[in-house]
């Protein structure tokens, strides 16, 4: 993995975590996660906090504001618009801060934004549409995405003398394709964007995005069955996926994720739950999914510490403050079994 630059036996996590502290939840990502660690998303601030109202927040000029299907194109920036906007800069303060304390100003920080098609599938025109239906619209805000987020990433790297990460969060990618995503009516669904679409609409932003940064971007798709295919057609480098869906998973979808592999893709595997388990867990059984994914694809296990790094299956909001330090210090040492793995792996 010396093409990129978290060390080998890195563990991260998705974003989103509870509460309304920015700086304690950032001072806990970094002392549990600290070769590789993310910005807390706190969706339980509300309006502007949620992952669509937090990127639309980073749109240069552009605007949005609540309507009663979700988020819709404003004129000019009201008072939601500007609450988002103070919310990343009060977490910027906040990172800041707990950079300062944590004491170093160096190492990595990967931020979380909805990817282009998730974001446009989510916000609606004035005249009720999706913005994706619209050529001009899906256009503008890409642009204003990729501006937005190269800036934002410049501040957080000044701000904590870190090298910053780029997530894209792509989960409608799946709705997109199969035109199975509703219009906002409720009466009808949008057509499906074809894949060669997809893909030139989305490579650019990775593409310019790892050039803002110096950094791969991580494409992430957490549903059960993920377009690898296409997420790889982008250009991507990395690629996040839930491993505990991947059982029972067509020859199709696992042969895309053997080539990806094959090729040098680092993959983020979910595999730790995302809210405290019934039963009492393991890292032997955490790592089962791993495990059998390299089984099933034929691959030496030591392609774990090559090219995987362990997250939990999604974000942590809904977990609760004593699973969240749980899970995060399994992540962290997930990542250490990789690389040497316990006797009876």
């Amino acid at each position: 993995m010396q093409d990129f630059p978290w060390p080998v036996g890195a563990a991260t996590a998705l974003g989103p975590m509870p509460g309304s502290d920015i700086t304690t939840s950032a001072e806990l990502v970094l002392g549990e996660l600290p070769e590789f660690p993310h910005v807390p998303d706190l969706p339980e601030r509300g309006v502007g906090a949620d992952p669509i109202g937090r990127t639309a927040a980073l749109l240069t000029d552009l605007a949005v504001e609540v309507a009663p299907t979700g988020y819709r194109v404003a004129a000019r920036p009201g008072r939601h618009h500007k609450r988002g906007v103070d919310l990343v800069h009060r977490d910027m303060d906040g990172l800041e801060h707990a950079a300062e304390r944590d004491g170093t100003r160096d190492g990595l920080l990967k931020t979380q934004v909805a990817g282009p098609w998730t974001l446009t599938a989510s916000i609606e025109l004035a005249r009720g549409h999706r913005v994706l239906t619209d050529h001009g619209a899906l256009r503008d805000f890409t642009g204003a995405l990729v501006d937005g987020v190269g800036k934002h990433v410049t501040e957080l790297a000044q701000r904590t003398g870190r090298r910053v990460v780029v997530q894209l969060d792509e989960p409608l990618l799946p709705e997109v394709l199969a035109g199975s995503l509703s219009t906002p009516s409720g009466y009808g669904t949008v057509p499906s964007v074809p894949e060669p679409e997809v893909k030139a609409v989305l490579a650019p932003v990775v593409e310019q995005l790892e050039h803002a940064t110096g950094s791969p971007v991580v494409l992430r798709c957490g549903v059960p069955r993920p377009p690898v295919g296409v997420l790889r057609g982008t250009g991507a480098q990395v690629l996040s996926l839930d491993a505990t869906q991947l059982a029972g998973a067509p020859g199709r979808l696992l042969d895309e994720i053997g080539e990806a592999w094959e090729e040098g893709t680092v993959l983020l595997l979910g595999l730790v739950p995302d809210t405290a388990p019934a039963e009492r867990v393991d890292l032997r059984g955490l790592a089962e999914p791993a495990l059998w994914l390299v089984d099933r694809l034929g691959f030496n296990r030591s392609i774990l510490a090559e090219r995987a790094v362990p997250t939990p299956v999604r974000g942590l909001a809904d977990a609760d403050e004593s699973w969240v330090r749980r899970a995060l210090s399994l992540t962290r040492d997930l990542g250490k079994a990789f690389v040497e793995p316990p006797q009876g792996w």
